[in-house]
């Protein structure tokens, strides 16, 4: 039985794992931040799995390609006086092997035994293929 619990998020306005890197490292450095920061509207109920271990793992153009470990959770109000959950990230960008998945709105509870594996050390480094061809070999079953 799983201890932990991990998000499942599209990754909205990133066509690649590199512009998330990139996106991330910005922010950093304009909010003077050791880990990234995504924000997003609801708090997770089920906080204390998400804290146990758990990591967000994004949807590029319908494929999940990377994860990160969520090492926090803050809670930051908006501009609009709403109050939010801020998920702190560890800086580190795991790619994972490739897994379709089809459109949704906000974020999803992702399973531990339902979660793509981290690439292999080795493969880590290898140039990313584009969003599309990753989505129709996973659809066959080629990682």
């Amino acid at each position: 039985m799983a201890t932990h619990v991990n998000i499942l998020k599209l990754c909205v306005g990133a066509e690649r794992v590199e512009d998330l890197i990139e996106w991330q490292a910005e922010r950093r450095a304009q909010l003077g931040r050791d880990h990234a920061l995504h924000i997003t509207r609801m708090w997770p109920k089920r906080a204390a799995e998400v804290l146990a271990g758990g990591s967000i793992f994004w949807v590029f153009k319908g494929v999940i390609l990377a994860r990160q470990r969520i090492i926090g959770l803050e809670e930051i109000t908006g501009a609009d006086g709403i109050l939010r959950c801020g998920l702190q990230l560890d800086p580190e960008v795991v790619r994972t092997e490739a897994a379709p998945r089809r459109p949704f709105q906000g974020w999803r509870y992702l399973d531990p035994k339902d979660s793509p594996r981290d690439l292999a050390a080795g493969r880590a480094h290898e140039e990313a293929l584009p969003p599309e061809l990753s989505a129709a070999l996973a659809e066959i079953g080629v990682r």
